[in-house]
This record gives C-alpha cells, structure tokens and sequence, in this order.
C-alpha cells in the first residue's frame, strides 16, 4: 500500500487497519513484557459491526473498545490482543450493514482464546466489551471463574457511571443507550475522522425499552439512535477514557495477586 497508508477508499466508506485498533507488537515484546510481571494479563477487546445511526461507523463498539483497551495497555503490563469485531447484533437486524453471530459462536471464540492463552503462558483474560447486546459475555467469565481459570469483563456499569460523572456526561446510562453521547465523545476523540455530519441534531430518546429483546430496536427509534450525540465531544471522549484506565486498577491487582491467581 502507499505511505499514506493502510487505507483505502471504496466510495464514502474507508477501511484502516491503521490508528492503532490493531496492536502492533512482536513476539519479542511479549515475552520481555511477560518476564517483568508475576503474572500475565490478556486485554481482549470485543465490539461488533452493527448500525450506529447516520453519523457513526458499524465498527464503532469495536473502536470504542479497541480504544478502551489501548488506554489500559498504556498504563498496565497488559497483553493486548486485536478486536473480535463481529458479536450479537440481533436486535440491530433490521439495518443495513449489520452481522451478528450466535452467543454460542461467542461464547466458544472467548473460550478458544482463553485456552489458546493459558497454553502460551498467560493465565489470565479480561475481556473488554464494546457492545451492550454480548450478554453472554457475562456467563463466559462466570463460568470460567467457576472453573478455577482467571477471567473478568469491564467496564461494569458501576466503571461506566464513574466514567460518566468525571467526563461531565449530561446524559443517563439509560437514555444513553446507542449512538449517543457517550459512544460519540469517545470516537470525537480516538477516531474524529470516523464520524460524520449529523450528530449535533440526531438526538432522539426512548428509555423505557422493556420489549427490546422481544422486538427490536427498529420498534423504538427510525434513526437508530437511543440517545443524545449532540452532547458529546472529543474532551468527554478524553476523560471517559481515562477514568476507565484508572477503574482498571483493581482488577489487574486482583488477576495478578496471589488469591488470583489461585
């Protein structure tokens, strides 16, 4: 490819492997990172490719954990491993674009990759997920931890709250449920580039959902955007990240103790 990269244009869309969604060490860097810790910990980031209204990217749950992770890499001994960029979208089917997988085929992918790991040495995984519908994600740690295997999801809903405060995010972890202003000040700021014209008058609300699963999410917003992008912006999108980096904290310590570990 040409130096101005690994992008290239296939009409109004782009494809880039680029801007850091894909770690770039060598098997050298991990074994010298792995020789400075007691015990090695793996970052997958888990997104997927869905709708995200007229402004935002179908990658973007795998850019908003992508960038998640590389904040957490930056201040952790962490193996970071590349995005599974495909999940459970199902209630996002009635959208152009859009591809899921089962909770099984997820399921078994985060369980693959445990193994896979535990065989190279590195004993414990924390799976960062992008994408609220990975329900299955939850019973994929439980399990695991049940099993004796060290395992954890973040950010929990408790990490996302703090996130939201410190940022000064107007908006409620329930009206900001998709496309809204969390997810745009996020990508204002990793990835401005990604996001398109529109999102300062695409606000629209819709917080009580209790037929999603039922229905969809077509049944609730023609736009599909749950929430209030016209808030967000790339210093929001700074200081989510950073908040998420120091809330890490605990469960590196708790991967990487000695009751951990097991």
């Amino acid at each position: 490819m040409s130096g101005s990269g690994a992008r290239a244009a296939a009409g109004e869309g782009t494809y880039d492997v680029a801007n850091g969604v894909l770690p770039t060490d060598t098997t050298e860097d991990v074994r010298r990172r792995g020789a400075g810790v007691s015990a090695q910990v793996a970052v997958l980031p888990v997104g997927s490719f869905e709708q995200h209204g007229p402004f935002l990217p179908l990658a973007t749950d795998t850019l908003v954990a992508c960038a998640v992770a590389r904040e957490i890499a930056a201040a952790y001994p962490v193996h970071l491993l590349p995005p599974v960029t495909v999940s459970c979208s199902h209630e996002h089917a009635n959208w152009p674009g859009t591809v899921s997988i089962s909770s099984v085929t997820l399921h078994a992918v985060v369980r693959d990759i445990a193994a896979s790991l535990r065989r190279s040495g590195v004993g414990a995984l924390v799976v960062v997920n992008g994408h609220g519908g990975n329900y299955v994600l939850g019973n994929v740690v439980q399990e695991a931890s049940a099993c004796g295997e060290r395992m954890a999801l973040f950010p929990a809903a408790e990490d996302w709250e703090s996130a939201r405060e410190r940022a000064g995010v107007h908006t409620s972890l329930l009206t900001d449920m998709h496309a809204g202003e969390i997810e745009t000040s996020i990508l204002l700021h990793a990835h401005p580039e990604f996001v398109r014209p529109g999102y300062e008058s695409a606000d629209f609300t819709a917080d009580d959902r209790r037929h999603l699963l039922t229905v969809g999410m077509s049944a609730y917003t023609e736009s599909g955007v749950i929430g209030r992008p016209s808030l967000g912006s790339a210093e929001k999108g700074k200081e989510l990240l950073a908040s998420l980096a120091e809330s890490f904290a605990p469960y590196f310590a708790l991967l990487t103790s000695a009751e951990g570990r097991g």
